[in-house]
């Protein structure tokens, strides 16, 4: 009983708190991850190279065939991450590459909080308990080294084996970038606690501004001691092509858990689809067309993620400034009074009225392991750049993307629904 005193990872037993619409609409209260973000449309390059594939018969072997980790090798190790394909595996997707991963460790995990939204969902499908640390001010995706000493502590002293601590340096949801002295005193932290890590990267390739930002991956400091995993939808292919890769350390014991993960995505029947393994080799060999979109695509994003923040802060709420990827995490707590006369009080209520009021889905902080109680959200930027394919190219070319009509028309929107809230 003494260990359920420490705050366990996820929503409480207040979930069933009734949502914003009205009482004859209401559902099931929802806790799920939240739907992708269909990001921009499929390269024309990478489609061929589907297409092209798409007469294969036989499937890709577990862990995917060799073109694939390959690949996969080449880009990590243009990252200063070396290493061969016998120390790569592949999935379709990151929530099957993680569970995999999370199923190979023993003992309990740690998060930051917030973390994904797919994290916690997997380590108790597995039975693991599963515990959150607090982030600092700065950033998220890496916790506190202090609150990670004093959480591993607390979970022993009840009785828990802290073992598995997941980060992401880039981080999902917070769409900020974790500073290297930070990463360098919690990953120190965790493994002189006997823990291993896994780093969650899929984003290391959005950064809004790459010049101006130092990323440090954990595996260039604790080479033997962290596994790194990265799901291509963040930058290199379609979230409708699921395929994730992990970068496993090159030790005699990372080896055993390199194997244990392939035996449980045999289990699962986790296979990369073959055409899908083909684009994604593709895209991980990084030709001129696939680098070339991807730092269009951050360049845009960067634009409308800082007009999308300047909306936020002013109508009086708080979010870091967005350093990656396709959204940004706001704290809508200082307009807690007037939300509260929409029937507004909690992140759940607050998903239901702000997906309702941008026409967006816009999941709540409850989903990234944040308070029910926090009214923070997770606001995408996607939908900002157009509902077509025709809008969403014509944002990635434009000079001026801020000055299209559609991507004015969209930011007022977003901006209305905010400032009605002061």
């Amino acid at each position: 009983m003494a260990r359920e005193r420490t705050e366990r990872a996820g929503p409480g037993g207040d979930a069933a708190r009734a949502p914003w619409t009205p009482r004859e609409d209401r559902g099931p209260v929802r806790y799920g991850p939240p739907a992708p973000d269909p990001g921009l449309p499929v390269l024309p390059e990478l489609a061929g190279v589907v297409a092209a594939a798409a007469g294969r018969s036989e499937p890709e072997p577990t862990g995917g065939g060799e073109p694939l980790r390959e690949a996969a090798a080449a880009y990590w190790t243009r990252r200063g991450l070396r290493g061969g394909p016998e120390c790569v595996a592949a999935a379709p997707g990151a929530s099957p590459l993680l569970l995999a991963l999370i199923a190979a460790h023993g003992g309990d995990v740690l998060t930051p909080r917030p973390c994904p939204a797919t994290w916690i969902p997997q380590a108790r499908l597995l039975g693991r308990p599963a515990y959150h640390v607090p982030t600092p001010a700065e950033c998220g995706g890496v916790p506190d080294p202090y609150a990670l000493l004093e959480t591993v502590r607390r979970v022993r002293a009840e009785g828990g084996r802290p073992r598995l601590l997941l980060i992401s340096v880039v981080d999902d949801p917070t769409a900020t970038v974790a500073p290297p002295e930070l990463v360098r005193e919690a990953c120190e932290a965790a493994v002189a606690e006997g823990m291993h890590i896994v780093s969650d990267e899929t984003w290391r390739d959005t950064l809004h501004r790459p010049h101006d930002t130092v990323l440090l991956s954990p595996a260039e400091m604790c080479p033997d001691d962290v596994t790194v995993v990265c799901d291509l939808a963040g930058a290199l292919t379609p979230s409708a092509w699921p395929v994730a890769v992990a970068r496993f350390p090159d030790t005699e014991r990372a080896a055993v858990r390199h194997a244990r993960t392939l035996d449980i995505l045999t289990a699962l029947g986790a296979l990369v689809a073959g055409p899908v393994a083909a684009a994604a080799a593709h895209a991980l060999n990084e030709p001129e067309a696939v680098t070339a979109r991807v730092r269009r695509a951050a360049a845009l994003q960067a634009q409308v993620a800082a007009a999308a923040h300047r909306a936020v802060l002013a109508a009086g709420a708080l979010a870091r400034p967005p350093q990656a990827g396709r959204h940004l995490y706001a704290d809508l707590g200082p307009l807690r009074a007037r939300l509260a006369t929409r029937g507004v009080t909690d992140s759940l209520e607050l998903e239901e009225y702000l997906t309702d009021r941008l026409g967006a889905p816009t999941p709540g902080g409850h989903r990234f392991g944040d308070e029910l109680g926090a009214l923070r959200v997770r606001l995408g930027t996607g939908p900002l750049l157009g509902s077509t394919p025709e809008q969403q190219m014509e944002s990635l070319t434009a000079v001026e993307p801020l000055k299209l009509p559609h991507v004015a028309r969209a930011l007022s929107i977003f901006g209305t629904a905010l400032d009605e809230l002061r």
